[in-house]
């Protein structure tokens, strides 16, 4: 007897439909699965037959095929062991078949039948809405996250309870999400900018970087507060959009981050690997490409700390996810596409030993030792980085009599505020911040005075700046004219970006 059912399955961040074909015929009894199974599909042989036994159903001791359809197409992973199970009993006659045609299956099985959770539900319930499906079976641990796509979703914790919901029990009820409700009541981040004393040059800068979504390179010595203002930037960065949310949600499902009870992600990520990562751990990548670290960090922000200690190759890959915002991950069955709109946050120290041009501390280093130290990080990819600051140790003095600092509260008014004149600015173009901004958008939105293109001439023509960073200072003056409410950039507008470029002169 044949029996047909329908499941899901992963190809990077999307899912595709896997029709399930499963036929009992005499003979020895064997299980063959075909249709390009990983070796964690063909193992499903083995908990399928003990989770059906284990469940109180009789295993068919006959030839068993199964087919995984389409059969060019590489499956990976266990979520198809609920669906093969369920399509083994109905073709035994335990479940009549035509129950089964409304609704796609997703699950991994226990030997005891209880269905586990797998990764990429919310991928899985996308497709199932765009494809029509009239209900999703998913383990229960996968029920909020795939509530999200707006498909009835059904949540399940055992093989049985699937089987009698499908014999028109009552058992199992779709569940219900308010997408509102989660994003009002979402964890605020522990963090806050009113704990870091002065630096307010620091805060300055960083507080232009989230208005308009840039780049930053923080240099300075051990202990000067690097790190601490990187771990912060988050909490001033504006909210997620609904459609972001989303979209970050879907990437840490099918990277199997989503760990929280609610299956959502409403803060902006913050990705801060360690400075030994491969690049096809910050890139992505792998025999069945799996999303990296520039793409976990979508809609948020990516913190490299140590930066130059990172292998050279790892910094250049960089490059193209920082200017397309997106990276390509080419096999030879195909290449697939990874979003990467973040912010990178890059800290470095100013020589090898740390305290070059510190007061009060003696650099051990060599002038060629600090060249070379420096020359790690390329001309090409420090043009990708919009906005360079230098931090310098705070004195006793500073740590211990300065006054109440802002709140990152307050500095989110202001960024939430100039985004907002962003988004206005880019309604109906595929931008929302300054820093996305095209060649051809800069003509259109940047309009400069008499006097700040003045200033912009005379700083290119003496400081050399190259045609890229002449962008990215049209991109920072752009997001300081927003902060201060402007129409039009103004001198100082222009001045303070160019004051944020000092790694581009020869002092650097």
């Amino acid at each position: 007897m044949l029996a047909r059912i329908a499941s899901f399955g992963l190809c990077g961040l999307e899912a595709y439909p896997v029709g399930i074909e499963t036929d009992i015929s005499p003979g020895l009894p064997t299980i063959t699965v075909v249709g390009l199974p990983d070796n964690a599909v063909k193992e499903s042989r083995e908990r399928i037959r003990a989770a059906i036994k284990n469940s109180g159903f009789e295993f068919p001791a006959q030839r068993i095929t199964i087919n995984l359809a389409p059969a060019d197409t590489k499956k990976q992973g266990p979520c198809y062991d609920l669906a093969i199970a369920l399509g083994v009993l109905a073709a035994q006659g335990l479940i009549p078949p035509e129950t089964l045609n409304p609704y796609a299956f997703i699950g991994e099985l226990s030997l005891d039948g209880r269905i586990q959770p797998v990764q990429g539900a919310l991928s899985v319930a996308l497709a199932a809405a765009s494809s029509n499906c009239q209900g999703l079976i998913v383990p229960f641990e996968n029920a909020k996250e795939a509530a999200l796509a707006g498909c009835p979703v059904f949540p399940a914790k055992h093989l049985n309870e699937v089987v009698a919901f499908l014999m028109d029990s009552k058992i199992l009820s779709a569940v219900e999400t308010n997408f509102e409700v989660l994003l009002k009541n979402s964890h605020r981040s522990n963090f806050d900018f009113s704990e870091v004393k002065a630096q307010q040059y620091i805060k300055r800068g960083l507080e232009v970087a989230a208005a308009g979504g840039h780049n930053v390179l923080l240099i300075g010595a051990p202990g000067s507060g690097k790190t601490m203002l990187a771990k912060r930037l988050t909490t001033i960065l504006p909210d997620m959009t609904p459609a972001e949310v989303l979209q970050t949600t879907q990437i840490h499902s099918v990277a199997g981050l989503l760990k929280n009870a609610e299956g959502i992600i409403t803060q902006r990520p913050f990705r801060a690997p360690h400075h030994t990562a491969s690049d096809v751990a910050i890139i992505g990548g792998g025999s069945g490409p799996r999303p990296g670290e520039v793409t976990l960090a979508h809609n948020g922000v990516l913190f490299l700390d140590e930066f130059l200690e990172f292998n050279r190759h790892v910094l250049e890959v960089l490059r193209q996810p920082l200017e397309d915002g997106y990276v390509s991950i080419a096999r030879s069955r195909g290449s697939l596409r990874f979003p990467t709109r973040f912010m990178l946050i890059a800290a470095m120290n100013p020589c090898p030993c740390g305290y070059k041009d510190v007061p009060g501390k003696t650099c051990r280093c060599s002038n060629l030792q600090v060249e070379k130290y420096r020359h790690k990080i390329s001309g090409p990819l420090l043009d990708r980085i919009d906005i360079h600051l230098h931090a310098l140790p705070l004195k006793t003095r500073e740590l211990v009599d300065a006054p109440s600092e802002e709140s990152s509260a307050t500095i989110k008014e202001r960024t939430t505020q100039a985004r907002q004149i962003q988004w206005q600015r880019f309604k109906g173009l595929p931008v929302l911040c300054n820093a996305h901004m095209e060649s051809s958008h800069l003509r259109n939105f940047c309009s400069l005075s008499k006097e700040a293109k003045g200033i912009l001439i005379r700083a290119m023509e003496e400081l050399k700046f190259s045609a890229r960073a002449h962008d990215k200072i049209l991109k920072v003056s752009r997001t300081i004219s927003d902060l201060s409410g402007s129409d039009i950039i103004l001198p100082e507008h222009i001045a303070e970006a160019v004051g944020y470029r000092s790694l581009d002169r020869a002092t650097f």
